[in-house]
């Protein structure tokens, strides 16, 4: 049987420094692990996630980052408001709480079938709605709060 990291199911570390600083502690900030990712990918996903990255500090300036699960950047204010995923062909935005969410500009493409969960999948090459993204991040603050 293959693992969800070989089909390209979870997000992974190819920096085994990354890895072992998030899972040992030795003082990195999620902040600076989540710097880390952007740089090691060096690629369209690095970009991206950084975009998104600073989408989701312009909705929340108050928002907190964090370093989950071996390597996932996430954003919390009064719970987890979304993460940002890398894979090999997708960068992906998971809002925790998606499915309560109105999503005018159609912007939930991924996760559509939960009752919780929702996702933006970004593609190479693929424009980010801006405004409506940073809309759609303050309205999930709100639900949270």
């Amino acid at each position: 049987m293959v693992s969800g990291a070989l089909r390209g199911d979870r997000p992974r570390l190819r920096s085994p420094q990354v890895a072992n600083g998030a899972q040992k502690g030795q003082g990195d900030s999620p902040s600076a692990l989540i710097d880390a990712r952007i740089e090691e990918l060096g690629d369209w996903r690095g970009e991206t996630l950084a975009r998104v990255r600073a989408l989701v500090k312009r909705a929340d300036p108050d928002i907190v980052e964090e370093w989950k699960w071996r390597g996932v950047p996430t954003w919390y204010h009064d719970g987890i408001v979304c993460t940002g995923e890398t894979y090999k062909k997708v960068v992906k935005m998971t809002f925790a709480k998606g499915a309560s969410l109105e999503d005018p500009a159609g912007l939930f493409n991924s996760s559509l079938e939960g009752n919780v969960r929702r996702a933006i999948d970004f593609h190479e090459g693929e424009e980010i709605d801006e405004e409506a993204l940073v809309a759609l991040i303050r309205a999930a603050v709100a639900l949270n709060a």
